[in-house]
């Protein structure tokens, strides 16, 4: 027999009911909270995040004011008619960290920031024209008229690394002037490059559509083994006082693919540039005059290098875009 204590009495169970169905209401009540509260906090990151972006006209603007600053600087260093110069952002590299934020890829869109100044005018080529020679070589192993045998092989990377005439004046030979004019004014580079008697002439845009070619394995470096090989030429190269060294004092780290010439009072440099977030552009200044000889105009365009860098890939370019 229960004690009558421990029996149930109506009012008890009235008070179980009520304590269970509050229990319920409050359980209810603090999913529906929860719930309510994610599904703000995640409407408010959406909209931070839209406010922190900025607006197509803004990264436009941006993009002009930069190009504006870029142009007058290079205005500056070519008044005088002895310097050329030609700047082509190739936009940052997939996968890297310069390609995570999607305003970084709007500013840095290929082709955007492009600028140039004195870049159309014909200058002596110097050894920059074997870029030329490079890509019309390939052309030539690719119809079956250049076996790679050891010989080749090795005039080849002698002509990039360090810059070896033999290779490319044979070829040259071998197939006349006309024929590698008519392959280069094929790829819409500048023609002639070479007119018997005269120096190589050729113009900074001109070597800026050639690495943008290869930059991006476009025709005719639209072979992967061959962009690769002449790319890995490129950056052992052995002449590095210009772009490279420019490059290096700009940002820690950036790597440089790139073709000197030197010939009397003619320095040039044109190059594929790469810094460590991954942004890639090329550029090519051309020099001559200032009583230059040997090597002595490449500080002047590692110092033109270094200020370029600086200014268009300063990290408060992007951040400041709304401001």
């Amino acid at each position: 027999m229960i004690p009558k204590h421990f029996v149930p009495t109506q009012h008890h169970y009235r008070r179980v009911i009520l304590t269970t169905a509050l229990v319920v209401v409050l359980s209810v009540a603090g999913i529906w909270t929860f719930q309510n509260h994610q599904a703000l906090s995640a409407k408010t990151s959406l909209a931070e995040k839209t406010a922190a972006q900025p607006t197509t006209k803004q990264v436009t603007a941006g993009q002009a004011q930069l190009k504006h600053r870029l142009q007058r600087y290079l205005d500056h260093e070519t008044a005088d008619g002895t310097t050329s110069i030609s700047f082509y952002n190739l936009g940052p590299q997939n996968h890297t960290t310069a390609a995570k934020s999607a305003t970084t890829r709007r500013f840095y869109h290929q082709g955007d920031l492009a600028v140039a100044s004195n870049a159309h005018t014909p200058e002596i080529s110097a050894s920059t024209y074997k870029l030329f020679m490079a890509a019309y070589m390939l052309n030539l192993h690719h119809q079956g008229l250049l076996p790679w045998t050891p010989e080749n092989q090795t005039g080849f990377e002698q002509m990039i690394v360090h810059s070896e005439n033999d290779f490319a004046e044979d070829t040259l030979n071998t197939y006349g002037l006309e024929s590698v004019n008519a392959f280069i004014g094929a790829q819409k580079w500048y023609v002639p490059v070479f007119v018997a008697g005269n120096a190589s002439q050729t113009t900074a845009y001109s070597l800026t559509l050639a690495l943008k070619d290869l930059a991006l394995r476009q025709a005719p470096f639209n072979h992967r083994s061959d962009q690769k090989w002449l790319l890995s030429l490129m950056r052992k190269q052995v002449y590095r006082t210009g772009i490279p060294a420019g490059a290096a004092a700009a940002n820690k780290g950036t790597t440089v693919a790139d073709k000197v010439g030197w010939y009397a009072d003619t320095n040039n440099d044109a190059g594929i540039v790469t810094l460590p977030n991954g942004q890639r552009y090329v550029l090519t200044v051309m020099t001559h005059g200032h009583l230059q000889s040997g090597f002595s105009g490449f500080p002047r365009i590692a110092k033109i290098t270094t200020h370029i860098q600086k200014m268009v890939y300063d990290p408060n370019v992007v951040q400041n875009l709304k401001k």
